[in-house]
């Protein structure tokens, strides 16, 4: 202490020798810290915040900032920043040399050369893929790959048809559902490989039957057999001429609803056969003196006048529609035969050899056949031409009166033969019908809206039919029309000599038929009623029941 006083006082001599006064630093007071300089530094890749005495400096990335006159013993507050993508890696230099925290305090004791140390995080490659190969598709939805680890990354994965997800795999890194086929990956801290597993699905055949064999058809809609388990299928089923629908059955798997002709079957985990059920729809038809009935099991009844045997039907079987002349009867089998019974002095019943029929009818002493291609046949009395039906084509319903036939064609347009001297074949300007019937001397036609015309002979007013709406059958007797309506009461016009119209009062009816003095109604239990001439007993079916 007593050297820097002599050299102080040195000084100021030597300051006063050369003629100016001496500008000395006063010194700090004894016992004052003493003032450092730091220089703080930041690789690339990141920032640090020096604090002191709550003043923040900044020093940005790869930049040396010096902060000067620190006293000794200052608290200085530092934070390591690394810009996104790099991490902190260390401090380097006294007194924090090698610390790996990224928030530090140092109390400064001296000069200080301090630098953070940032590094790019290191990232890894998804791969993704499926198994088997073609099987799906898988998708990376956050799609910034390369990944650092611990990165959750949105991953899904989506089947081809035919095939179904079964699960996630990968040799490292973790899923947050493996079994979802949507989910999150999080990378490890390697390059990862994730996997999609799918399968087949499984799928059965589905085998469409019908039942009775000639009964109809089961159409499976959908048509893409053979399905998965759970697959919704629309079916169809379709009657034949003289069958109705039933309801659908099945060996396994389950129906929207089994007693709708049109419905969805879903498929169950196994081959099945499917169903569809139908019976012979009732039906009744109406000869000149006896009316016939069949019923939903094929058997076929009768009564009234059985001179020449046209009722003795007892062993008829598989019968699916039936009709009644004059002296007569027919019965078209499932088959597509025809079997005929009664009178026969005109070769109306020399129908052995027919096969492919779809409907019969009968006029007063001849019988005509529809065939399944839309051609026709007849036999029986043929001196007014009544059975030149062998051109006609693409006829889809025909009826018969007593010496005239006639044919509806597909198109709705109508064709007739036979006896015309009351203008009962006068049809051909018919358009837009849709069903046809053949009394004695005329012919009635019921319009696809309902309504009704009608040509030929009208001395009762049996044609008096021009006013007729919301009809849904025609038929005909000798000398009167009757007409059904969408409501299940009846109307007719014509001869009432017998009562045979006197139908105003019936209700519930799915069909008519009308005889030469009598007319049948079947009502929607199977039960029948009938009006008119029952001098033969043909309206003595009160206890029938067809259904």
């Amino acid at each position: 202490m007593k050297r820097v006083s002599i050299f102080l006082i040195t000084v100021a001599l030597i300051a006063v020798m050369m003629g100016c006064e001496p500008t000395l630093d006063p010194l700090p007071p004894p016992g004052t810290p003493l003032p450092y300089d730091l220089n703080i530094s930041s690789t690339a890749g990141g920032s640090v915040t020096a604090t002191v005495n709550e003043e923040d400096t900044v020093i940005g990335p790869g930049e040396t900032v010096t902060i000067y006159d620190i006293p000794a013993g200052t608290e200085l507050d530092l934070l390591a920043s690394p810009d996104e993508g790099y991490q902190f890696m260390e401090w380097v230099g006294e007194p924090i040399d090698g610390v790996t925290t990224p928030v530090v305090t140092i109390t400064v004791q001296g000069y200080y050369e301090i630098t953070a140390n940032f590094e790019p995080i290191p990232t890894y490659e998804l791969t993704m893929a499926v198994s088997p190969v073609n099987s799906g598709t898988v998708t990376d939805f956050t799609n910034e790959a390369p990944y650092a680890a611990g990165t959750n990354v949105n991953i899904k994965a989506e089947a081809n048809e035919g095939y179904r997800f079964v699960n996630w795999a990968a040799p490292a890194g973790e899923f947050d559902n493996a079994d979802e086929a949507e989910t999150t990956f999080t990378m490890p801290g390697e390059a990862a490989n994730v996997t999609a597993n799918f399968e087949l699905i499984p799928t059965y055949e589905l085998t469409m039957a019908v039942d009775p064999e000639l009964g109809g058809t089961a159409i499976d809609v959908t048509d893409e057999s053979p399905y998965a388990e759970s697959i919704q299928v629309s079916i169809r089923a379709e009657a034949n001429l003289g069958y109705r629908f039933v309801n659908w059955t099945s060996t396994a798997g389950g129906f929207d609803n089994a007693n709708e002709a049109e419905t969805t079957f879903t498929m169950p985990g196994e081959a099945v056969n499917v169903t569809a059920n139908f019976e012979v729809t009732p039906m009744i038809a109406a000869g000149s003196e006896h009316t016939i009935g069949l019923t939903s099991n094929g058997i076929v009844v009768a009564v009234g006048l059985n001179t020449y045997g046209q009722c003795n039907i007892g062993e008829w079987e598989d019968i699916i529609q039936v009709a009644a002349g004059e002296q007569h009867t027919v019965g078209l089998k499932n088959n597509g035969t025809v079997v005929v019974i009664g009178g026969n002095d005109y070769g109306q019943c020399n129908v052995g050899d027919w096969v492919d029929i779809v409907q019969v009818i009968t006029g007063y002493y001849h019988t005509v056949g529809l065939k399944s291609d839309g051609t026709v046949v007849a036999v029986g009395l043929n001196v007014y031409g009544q059975c030149g039906v062998s051109d006609w084509e693409d006829i889809i319903q025909v009826v018969a009166g007593e010496q005239h036939t006639v044919g509806l064609k597909s198109d709705g347009t109508v064709v007739a033969v036979g006896w015309n001297l009351l203008g009962q074949c006068d049809v051909g300007d018919w358009e837009n019908i849709f069903q046809v019937a053949g009394g004695a001397f005329h012919t009635v036609g019921l319009k696809s809206d309902g309504t009704v015309v009608a040509v030929g002979l009208n001395n009762y007013g049996q044609c008096d039919v021009g006013d007729w709406e919301d009809i849904v059958q025609v038929v005909t007797g000798g000398l009167h029309t009757v007409g059904l309506k969408s409501d299940g009461t009846v109307i007719a016009v014509g001869n009432n000599a017998s009562g045979q119209c006197d139908v105003s009062d019936w209700e519930d009816i799915v069909q008519v038929a009308a005889g030469e003095h009598h007319t049948v109604g079947l009502k929607s239990d199977g039960t029948v009623v009938a009006a008119g001439d029952n001098s033969n007993g043909q309206c003595a079916v009160s206890g029938w029941m067809l259904d």
